[in-house]
Order: C-alpha cells, then structure tokens, then sequence
C-alpha cells in the first residue's frame, strides 16, 4: 500500500507520535520512511546578520541530531530510512518534499512546538492536510 512515507518533524509531543505511526507503517508495508526537520528561516530574518547565522546553525543541528536519532531507530527496527534538513516553511518545504520523493503518504503531527492551543490543529498541519494531493496521516 505504501512504498515512501514522509514524516516532518519539529520534535513536539504531535511530531514524536507522527513518527511511531510511521515507523509502524513502514515496518508494517516495508515501506521506506523519509523524515525532514525544517528550520523556519522566516522567523528570523536574513541570515548575514551575525546572530540570525548563529541561532539559524543551532537549530539547523538541532533538527540533524533528532534526525540522527530517527534513522538509528528505524534501522534497529529493520526500516529503510532518510532524512533532509531544510530551510523554509514547513509547510511548502513538506509538501515539495512530498513531490521530489512521490511520497505516498504524509505523517505529520496534528500542531507542533510553536502551537500553543492543544484543541486545534497547527496551522502547518492544516495547510498540508488543505493542500496536500496525497493521503495525510495527522498524529
């Protein structure tokens, strides 16, 4: 049923679940799993500025540390796994993601770190749900 699962990541409570689901499917359809973790360049502004390069490379190896993690995870349980940070809006950088890859399915968590009201979902996850031309998965 499905043979590429992209799963964003932000390491929120909401992404972390996302990522059980996806491993689960993958290792259920030996599906391979591609997880992205986006710095949010918009947030900061250019990053010439001195201190807008510092904050824009700790986050940049904060997101690869947590991707580390996630492959060495998903090859202990056996499951083909890559992952990209990128710069951008999670939202377009996901769903571009998803074209390169012709994903076929989405694993997002339904709000993440900068989403401050547990009864709604983030509106990244709205967007891709909204705008996504493939099935989408929220956690």
């Amino acid at each position: 049923m499905y043979d590429t699962i992209l799963v964003p990541t932000d390491g929120s409570d909401p992404a972390n679940r996302a990522v059980e689901h996806a491993l689960a499917l993958a290792d259920r359809y030996d599906a391979r799993v591609h997880a992205l973790y986006c710095v949010e360049t918009h947030r900061y502004g250019e990053p010439a500025l001195s201190s807008t390069a510092i904050v824009l490379n700790q986050l940049e190896e904060q997101g690869q540390a947590m991707l580390k993690e996630l492959g060495n995870r998903a090859d202990n349980a056996g499951i083909e796994c890559t992952w990209d940070v990128c710069h951008g809006r999670p939202w377009e950088e996901t769903l571009s993601a998803a074209d390169a890859l012709d994903a076929d399915l989405i694993v997002i968590g339904y709000q993440g770190q900068s989403h401050a009201r547990t009864e709604r979902i983030g509106s990244a996850a709205e967007r891709i749900v909204r705008s996504a031309d493939r099935p989408v998965l929220t956690a």
